[in-house]
């Protein structure tokens, strides 16, 4: 992991967040994402219907449509990680696929083919998706062969979301002459959430009833991640104690308000606003590059988009920009 570049060695110690890691249970399903291992069979949306039955969630959404009979991976969101969907919907996603020939081939000739679909690729979406039909590029970063026997080929797939694996698997059949399609797909990674992570709906149930009428916590917390994971792949900025309640109550993040931020980051990319204990304030996009932002001491760091964090978590600061030795009066 890249080190931060630090914007105001001056700034102020966080004497005021709370580490996700520190929330409560009940914390945690206000504002918190469960990987499900949904089961073949239902839709995704019954399956987040279940899991909003099973831990009585008020607001709850799932990130990343699965077929009904395709399994693995379905992050559901709860509380106020619901506005984070989209990000999930845009992460790279990795399968596990079993595909069917119509026609016997030799090995060497089916890994020669199909390492051909490795980069960039073009895909039609099939007939019955929910998107319009037209040609777009996606890419495969890994298509790993897991196993070939006879006509049965069962392989690794990790690629850009919107990627149509049944459409991938009749591809391949095309270019083998043969024809081929898609028996069985499972998705083992969603973003950072991993086949591991992820749950059945019967446990997550079970874990919560153990909870509310036992009171142990374990088994359910380990259920729950802190939102702060759905904003692991997007570029950072930790933002100043004086600045945050500021952000709160629908301000831009000022280059004042900076501490550290990410290297590399491009102007208008989207970016995760942080407190120095990893606590999410909010989402937005970056005004200027990072290498414009420690070259200039005014004008905005970041557009916010949304904000995250309740107003009144952190104190009102916003008169201080710099490092104080001592508390500020608030």
């Amino acid at each position: 992991m890249t080190e931060m570049l630090v914007k105001d060695p001056n700034t102020m110690r966080d004497r005021w967040g709370k580490r996700p890691s520190d929330r409560s249970v009940g914390e945690l399903l206000q504002a918190g994402v469960i990987a499900i291992d949904k089961p073949s069979g239902p839709t995704s949306h019954q399956a987040t219907a279940w899991a909003r039955d099973a831990i009585h969630a008020e607001r709850i959404g799932h990130g990343g449509t699965l077929d009904p009979y395709v399994s693995g991976v379905l992050p559901i969101s709860t509380g106020k990680a619901v506005r984070l969907t989209d990000i999930v919907l845009s992460s790279d996603k990795e399968y596990v696929c079993s595909m069917k020939l119509h026609k016997d081939r030799p090995e060497n000739k089916i890994k020669g083919v199909m390492a051909r679909f490795t980069g960039r690729i073009y895909q039609l979406p099939p007939v019955r998706s929910s998107v319009k039909r037209q040609l777009r590029i996606r890419t495969v970063k890994e298509l790993e062969i897991l196993e070939i026997d006879g006509r049965d080929v069962l392989f690794r797939l990790s690629c850009d979301a919107g990627t149509y694996v049944r459409t991938l698997c009749v591809d391949i059949g095309e270019a083998l002459g043969c024809g081929a399609n898609m028996v069985e797909l499972r998705r083992t990674r969603s973003g950072k959430m991993r086949e591991s992570d992820a749950v059945t709906l019967h446990d997550l149930r079970d874990a919560y009833v153990f909870w509310q009428e036992n009171g142990r916590e374990e088994w359910l917390r380990s259920m729950i991640k802190p939102m702060e994971v759905l904003v692991e792949p997007l570029p950072k900025f930790i933002v100043k104690p004086t600045a945050v309640d500021a952000i709160c109550h629908g301000a831009d993040l000022m280059i004042s308000g900076v501490y550290k931020l990410d290297d590399e980051i491009r102007k208008n990319s989207m970016v995760a606003m942080m407190t120095a204990r990893g606590e999410l304030i909010a989402i937005g996009k970056a005004a200027m590059s990072s290498s414009k932002i420690m070259a200039t001491e005014k004008g905005t760091a970041v557009n916010v988009e949304r904000v995250l964090m309740d107003p009144g978590h952190y104190p009102k600061m916003w008169k201080f920009s710099t490092d104080l030795d001592d508390d500020p009066d608030v």
